[in-house]
């Protein structure tokens, strides 16, 4: 077990414990929860779009994980807790080397705010190199 994830266990449990006591909770609220890269070229490399969220709960928000669905995506997410009202970002880059073609894909977003899991999503086409 991680440092990192081991915090995030007992920062995520502090906050629920607290969010049971008064009845307030954390909410991420995105603005947007998909996105469309188009046709995107495979000699060019990784591309990376941002998710934009805000807290709208009334407790500070902790992103726990964000798991993508294969190994060709990768999210980066705040490690800190967003307080209420305030925004964050994930940030999500795809790899399109050796994958030409349609591609759709999932992140799955897990937090201690209301609707724990939210899954934002990915796709485009690859065009191969030549």
């Amino acid at each position: 077990m991680t440092k990192r994830f081991f915090i995030a266990v007992v920062a995520v449990f502090m906050v629920a414990l607290s969010a049971v006591a008064d009845g307030k909770q954390a909410e991420a609220t995105f603005s947007i929860k998909s996105h469309d890269f188009g046709t995107i070229q495979e000699a060019k490399g990784p591309v990376s779009c941002t998710f934009e969220f805000t807290n709208t709960g009334d407790k500070p928000l902790l992103i726990i994980d964000a798991t993508a669905s294969c190994g060709c995506t990768r999210p980066e997410y705040p490690s800190k807790p967003i307080k209420p009202g305030k925004k964050g970002k994930i940030k999500v880059t795809y790899s399109p080397i050796g994958r030409p073609g349609a591609f759709k894909k999932t992140v799955k977003v897990k937090t201690n705010g209301k609707e724990r899991t939210t899954t934002l999503h990915i796709q485009g086409t690859v065009i191969p190199k030549k």
